[in-house]
């Protein structure tokens, strides 16, 4: 326990009841922040992709709609990095999203 809380300062790396406290305590917000990691990088993702999206002409929640209708298969993380790094495909995406809206809506 001693050798966990190495680089904790005063007590809590020299006495084992407080090096225990703080190891423990360090886990839990390990454990929750571990959780919390993954919602923190879907809203950036979220938010990068309405940025292009908007850019483009479309609102977040019909471009998503539209990839479902057009069944495309590609996740938030994948859009967040066309959308930031290479304009001219994230371009094509949103056109497939259109027409996906489009035959959705002839479907209709």
């Amino acid at each position: 326990m001693i050798a966990a809380a190495k680089g904790y300062r005063l007590r809590r790396s020299k006495l084992y009841r407080y090096a225990s406290d703080a190891v423990d305590h360090g886990l839990q917000y390990a454990f929750r922040d571990r959780r919390a990691k993954k919602r923190t990088f879907r809203y950036l993702w979220q938010a990068r992709i309405n940025a292009a999206v908007r850019a483009a002409g479309m609102t977040y929640s019909r471009f998503i709609e539209g990839l479902k209708a057009a069944q495309v298969a590609l996740d938030r993380k994948i859009l967040a990095d066309l959308a930031a790094t290479d304009a001219a495909a994230f371009a094509e995406v949103v056109k497939i999203a259109q027409e996906g809206l489009k035959s959705k809506a002839a479907k209709a």
